[in-house]
């Protein structure tokens, strides 16, 4: 008898593998879901600076009665205001500019690595990794002064005589695609690497075998193989750049618009917390479409090996 209770309790309570799987939902919940919840609450309220937090509940107690009133005007001003469309816009076109330079950059570079000895190939990776030691701010801070109009490479290029006078290159477009790659290229490298490291060279000797040339086997092969590495480090690098406000707000100047700016402006200067909230669940909405594109991508090429 004792021995089927037993059972049964084990049974019923939870084991350790129960345990496992639910730390990251417990995670995803708590840091996630929670405050998603939270500022989706708050889009749908109307601003009230007499209040504070400064919006107005969407539920009230009214005559022994609950009820809702839900504001949608700020999802409409998001759609027919100009600022916010360009805002949108400007950061999709930012962030994709900088993805394309990023991979440019990163591929070559990973591709390199992945052809090292083992022991050279870890010293190359920690030299990718070892600026994100450091502050995020203090190293979009040290481009100010290697940008500025008397930083560094304004007076290496004087003095090696390609320009007369400094270029106005920190406050503009350029500058923000400069911080953006440089903050963001290790995302792109990492992914790019361990795919190619997992590639069956016999492929390459095979190809060349046949008399394919070195371009025509990186075209038709490692290109082709290293998709999945491509694809992960663009999501991963395009993902926080449309968001991104640190870069644009130190090194874009007035002229580059970005919804992250814009987002910390409607929170702070303009106290507007139902529009700034619809505009970060608008932003998290758009970034969700490349991430389903990717699993789905991921879950194809599963199944094309499962099979």
């Amino acid at each position: 008898m004792n021995a089927r209770i037993g059972k049964l309790l084990a049974k019923l309570m939870p084991g350790k593998r129960w345990g496992v799987i639910a730390i990251p939902y417990l995670w995803m919940l708590l840091f996630f879901a929670i405050p998603f919840l939270i500022v989706l609450r708050i889009s749908f309220s109307q601003r009230d600076q007499t209040s504070s937090p400064p919006y107005t509940p969407i539920l009230e107690y009214i005559d022994n009665a609950v009820t809702m009133k839900l504001n949608l005007s700020h999802y409409v001003t998001l759609v027919t205001d100009s600022l916010y469309v360009e805002a949108y816009a400007s950061s999709l076109w930012i962030a994709a500019v900088s993805t394309l330079l990023a991979l440019l950059i990163g591929y070559p570079m990973a591709y390199a690595i992945s052809r090292l000895s083992p022991a050279a190939r870890n010293v190359a990776l920690m030299l990718v990794v070892l600026p994100s030691w450091t502050s995020f701010l203090i190293r979009v801070y040290a481009w100010v002064g290697i940008l500025k109009n008397n930083g560094l490479l304004n007076n290496l290029l004087i003095k090696i005589g390609l320009i007369d006078e400094p270029l106005k290159i920190l406050y503009t477009p350029l500058a923000t695609y400069i911080g953006i790659v440089y903050c963001y290229l290790p995302f792109m490298i990492l992914p790019l690497y361990t795919n190619l490291l997992k590639h069956d060279h016999r492929l390459l000797e095979a190809a060349y075998d046949l008399g394919a040339k070195p371009w025509q086997a990186f075209l038709k092969i490692t290109l082709p193989l290293s998709r999945a590495g491509i694809i992960a480090g663009s999501m991963l690098v395009m993902i926080p750049a449309v968001g991104e406000y640190v870069i644009p707000e130190m090194l874009g100047g007035p002229d580059t618009l970005m919804i992250g700016r814009q987002l910390v402006n409607d929170f702070s200067s303009a106290t507007d917390w139902p529009r700034a909230s619809a505009v970060a669940i608008s932003m998290l909405m758009l970034l969700l479409v490349p991430i389903l594109i990717f699993n789905r991508v991921q879950q194809r090429e599963m199944e094309g090996r499962l099979t």
